[in-house]
């Protein structure tokens, strides 16, 4: 057992934030927790970290209870920037890490070059970037390799080249056995990275499987798009024409190389195919419509 939290509640005042949360996490996974501003994830994320205290249920990790301070040799949490030390180095923050948890100094070269961020080691935090704080976190939750690593906004400020290099690195981790809990609002990485989604709603988790949530949409642009049409529609084939000709259908209702086989036997010329996955975004509009988007 990896996670498991039961019947998890907390409140603020006489406002419950969260209301009788329940996770398990049997083997290692990338978890996606996903949700608008103020709905609970960082508390959610806090509880299990045995930084907030909570009112009613119980949170294991590694089948320890999550106030066992041993349990933080084996995890590691990814917060928000405000945890670092501007008048320190990003080397000084590593190497603090490493005292704290004997972890051989040698292993902070190892991970500043996994992350990216040889060049600036030795500069002081309050120079950096908000990408280069992001790097800075993320080094100092790898770097005693952990078992289970949550993280709460990974990607915030990262450019699209760090945003994958993150992605890399986050995938190869699982790959290696890590556990990933990853709070995001960046939803297209979610989509590239997760094998679940747990969408927080009024307090309570809604989980899904990835797998259902993810379909491709194609469109094609079309030399003849109104015989194309015809052809396809004679054909038995469920595709739909939009206002400016293009043909657009789901990958669950006809694959792509049939359409593209039928059309090319009918000397229809595809000029371009244009695809888009409806995924952690399409759901998440479907439960929050009523909300502000991201």
């Amino acid at each position: 057992m990896i996670v498991q939290v039961k019947g998890l509640k907390k409140k603020y005042k006489k406002d419950w934030v969260l209301k009788g949360i329940d996770i398990t996490i049997d083997e290692p996974q990338i978890i996606a927790l996903v949700g608008p501003n103020g709905s609970g994830k960082t508390t959610l994320l806090n509880c299990m970290m045995n930084l907030l205290t909570f009112n009613e249920g119980s949170v294991e990790i590694l089948g320890k209870p999550n106030s066992d301070p041993s349990l933080f040799n084996e995890i590691s949490y990814l917060q928000d920037n405000r945890i670092l030390y501007g008048n320190l180095t990003a080397y000084d923050h590593l190497k603090f890490i490493c005292r704290v948890q004997k972890i051989p100094f040698d292993r902070i070269q190892e991970v500043a070059e996994r992350v990216g961020m040889t060049g600036y080691m030795k500069r002081r935090v309050r120079s950096f970037s908000l990408g280069m704080k992001q790097h800075l976190l993320l080094a100092m939750a790898i770097l005693n390799k952990p078992k289970l690593l949550i993280m709460d906004e990974p990607l915030n400020g990262l450019d699209p080249t760090s945003a994958i290099n993150v992605r890399t690195i986050l995938l190869e981790l699982y790959n290696e056995g890590t556990t990933i809990i990853i709070s995001s609002h960046v939803l297209d990485e979610i989509d590239r990275l997760t094998n679940t989604i747990y969408f927080m709603k009024d307090g309570a988790l809604l989980k899904e499987s990835l797998e259902k949530l993810t379909v491709t949409n194609y469109e094609l642009t079309v030399s003849e798009p109104e015989k194309a049409k015809e052809i396809l529609d004679e054909s038995g084939l469920p595709v739909t024409m939009n206002e400016l000709g293009h043909l657009n259908f789901k990958e669950t209702d006809v694959p792509l190389q049939t359409i593209i086989d039928v059309l090319y036997r009918n000397d229809v010329v595809i000029a371009y195919i244009d695809n888009h996955k409806a995924g952690a975004e399409k759901r998440y509009r479907e439960l929050f419509e009523e909300r502000s988007p991201v």
